[in-house]
């Protein structure tokens, strides 16, 4: 939230109509307002004015004042933050009109004003409406803080702009926009076009289009020569890495794509969309932090506005397993952990599982308990081939999700790695936990080697003495330390939902939040009385598992091991 700005301390002197608009602003404030000032404003817009002697802020001698007009130039242009001046169409102040219309268009030019400034400050499109499994702490501003930051402001723009995210990340991203829009009117450089996929043979494969890819791949050659040769078939697979596609070395459709450079239309959407979701973002991400990009499958670690390290990560898959949007705070890192099952895997996989296999928990080294309500514990202490590996990163948080080590390394050899139940899994745990403690804990001495040294069988919880932000976001589009723009796939289509809000009807609304749809309740497994009961890793038959389940919550006391369940 800005800092407040101090209203005026005394009423500024008015001509007769301004004096007339000002009694008319008296009369209707705040009583009258309904249909124009947006009902959590009214309170603090009243007070402004009153403040004010009700004298007019958008009006003067009965005209469009210099800082209305200010403004008018300013919401005209905030396509240049990825919103649509159409959005924020002002009303017309004309001079011949009474002082009750006048009333009325500098009310609504206040409205207008606030809602640009919540918009800038929170988002266009409130989270709720792109997926319940989102959450941040949206925090709109201060209607006096807004307005009075206009009062004596000698740069309205600036005024306006502080609203707007000041990330490097937001700010990176609004000049590529202007960039990508500037090229619109350039010639394009030619396009290579779409064939067959070109790869690395014996024979020799010849491609008319190889001397123009030669050329957009910066490499020297005989303009007559069409072969696909390994110099080219290198360079091939650079550029793939470079762009995050599967670098093959082989030339397909996509990578054609790729190197033919923005669709521009394409690319301002996406570039819009991720602007608006850096407005959900808290303005202070924390001296030092975690940011953790879902669709490029990284793990960073920024301190002071420095990256100090990175590292890969596998997210969850797309549908209910999509790891979730958040900023929380990492408070306890634990070696060894337990992982404890949640229902919905227990409900959804390993029931199923154990219907056709009874010794499927034993073969998994997976334990299971019954509590004392009859309900189904199934977890799995640790070990080298726990779930969650040697460690485990805590930030509490509604969705129950944390990043953690994982014995499934092959997968960060992939390109794509969404593969989790939404958590995330680090590719260097140990390594991880040195960054993160070097920074919490200074003069602890926690090295990667001492943190492998506490590999056992016990938990051990490392509490941090300054508790690190965590950042889960969804960049699919950002610019690289080379400052090129850099787009990934949309795994979870949170681009293509706001595309549809922003393109229909919903859009008039979009600012509103709205409840989670279809909320899922996910009920703890229960194990009838009447059939026996093994304290195993498997069970002895399948009439342990051809029942119904339903009931209450776990109790938590029931057994030794920690009963918080988490996705993985």
């Amino acid at each position: 939230m800005q800092p407040a700005a101090a209203q005026p301390a005394a009423a500024p002197a008015l001509a007769a109509i301004d004096q007339q608009v000002s009694d008319k602003l008296r009369d209707i404030l705040p009583s009258k307002t309904d249909r124009i000032i947006e009902h959590k404003s009214k309170a603090a817009v009243e007070a402004f004015y009153a403040a004010r002697k009700f004298a007019p802020l958008w009006i003067d001698h009965g005209k469009a004042s210099d800082r209305a007009k200010a403004v008018a130039d300013f919401l005209a242009h905030v396509d240049a933050d990825g919103l649509d001046p159409a959005d924020y169409s002002l009303p017309q102040i004309k001079p011949d009109a009474d002082a009750a219309a006048l009333a009325e268009a500098e009310l609504k030019y206040t409205e207008t004003v606030l809602t640009y400034a919540r918009h800038a400050q929170i988002g266009r499109v409130h989270y709720s409406r792109i997926s319940s499994d989102i959450s941040f702490n949206l925090v709109p501003p201060e209607a006096a803080d807004v307005l009075g930051g206009l009062v004596d402001a000698k740069d309205i723009a600036s005024a306006l702009e502080r609203f707007e995210p000041q990330h490097a990340g937001y700010k990176a991203l609004k000049a590529k926009l202007a960039e990508i829009r500037a090229a619109k009117n350039e010639p394009a450089a030619a396009r290579i076009p779409i064939g067959p996929t070109l790869r690395l043979t014996k024979a020799g494969m010849k491609d008319p289009r190889v001397p123009l890819l030669r050329e957009r791949l910066g490499l020297d050659g005989d303009s007559a020569d069409t072969s696909y040769d390994k110099k080219l078939a290198e360079a091939v697979k650079k550029f793939q890495e470079n762009h995050h596609l599967a670098a093959t070395g082989q030339l397909n459709t996509a990578t054609v794509e790729a190197i033919n450079g923005p669709k521009h239309d394409h690319d301002i959407d996406i570039i819009k969309a991720n602007m608006e979701r850096w407005r959900w973002m808290p303005r202070d991400l924390g001296r030092a932090y975690v940011m953790v990009n879902i669709p490029d499958f990284t793990l960073k670690v920024m301190k002071d506005g420095v990256m100090v390290w990175k590292t890969k990560i596998v997210t969850g898959a797309p549908g209910n397993k999509a790891t979730p949007l958040l900023s929380e705070t990492m408070k306890y890192i634990t070696v060894n952990p337990t992982w404890n099952v949640p229902p919905s895997i227990i409900n959804n996989e390993y029931l199923p599982a154990l219907q056709q296999d009874p010794t499927v928990l034993e073969r998994m080294g997976l334990k299971m308990d019954r509590n004392r309500d009859g309900t189904v514990h199934i977890y799995q202490p640790p070990g080298a081939a726990n779930a969650l590996g040697r460690i485990r990163f805590n930030f509490p948080n509604k969705f129950l999700v944390y990043q953690h080590d994982t014995p499934d390394k092959y997968l960060f050899s992939r390109a794509v790695r969404d593969y989790s139940h939404g958590c995330m899994r680090v590719q260097d745990p140990d390594k991880y936990a040195e960054v993160l403690l070097s920074i919490t804990n200074p003069g602890d001495g926690y090295s990667a080697e001492r943190i492998r040294h506490m590999y056992g069988t016990g938990e051990i919880d490392i509490h941090m003495k300054t508790p690190i932000w965590v950042h889960l976001t969804y960049q699919t589009a950002f610019v690289d330390g080379d400052g090129k723009l850099q787009l990934r796939n949309d795994i979870y289509g949170r681009d293509a939902k706001y595309f549809a809000i922003m393109r229909g009807e919903e859009h008039k609304v979009a600012d509103i939040p709205v409840e989670a749809r279809n909320p899922t309740v996910v009920r703890a497994p229960r194990m009838p009385s009447n059939v026996a009961y093994a304290n195993s890793g498997g069970g002895n038959g399948g009439g342990l598992f051809g029942w119904l389940f339903g009931g209450n919550e776990p109790d938590h006391q029931a057994s030794p091991h920690r009963q918080t369940t988490y996705r993985r």
